[in-house]
């Protein structure tokens, strides 16, 4: 299945999986919760996942390097600071946390799938060719980083 490395940019991917979400969304059982209920729960965890994925945005920009998630090759530094000292992939980490969100506001357990379908997609088709190439790439400074630097969190 390599046919599908480094293929779907990491939003669409998540995009298309919140889609899939909301259909499933509609299978019994539901959690009847009040919108106000659901809307309040869920904006701060979506607001803290694109604070996370912005952050990680910012740390590639104030590095100069590319934010194209389908071209790790033309990495031209390895960002290890900031929110990069905390997980090795926070914009992927940040996507996830507003699927969680939208979870949470859909109020099924069955949108508790998209998370994990989200989470296997990116580590087996973005996240293990990235650092197949950053290992290429940078050698043993990534293999550092990557020692002391979990993937997610």
């Amino acid at each position: 299945m390599q046919a599908l490395e480094l293929k779907v940019p990491p939003p669409l991917v998540a995009a298309l999986i919140a889609a899939s979400m909301w259909g499933i969304s509609k299978l019994p059982p539901a959690i009847a919760l009040p919108e106000l209920v659901r809307t309040v729960t869920a904006l701060p965890i979506a607001l803290a996942g694109a604070a996370l994925t912005g952050a990680g945005l910012l740390s590639f920009r104030h590095a100069r390097t590319t934010v194209n998630p389908m071209k790790p090759q033309s990495a031209a530094s390895l960002v290890r600071s900031g929110v990069y000292s905390i997980s090795r992939n926070p914009m992927y980490l940040g996507l996830l946390v507003v699927l969680f969100a939208w979870a949470a506001y859909l109020s099924t357990v069955w949108a508790l799938l998209g998370p994990l379908v989200y989470v296997l997609y990116i580590n087996r088709f973005q996240i293990a060719p990235e650092e197949r190439i950053l290992s290429a790439k940078f050698g043993a400074s990534y293999a550092e980083y990557k020692a002391r630097v979990r993937q997610w969190i």
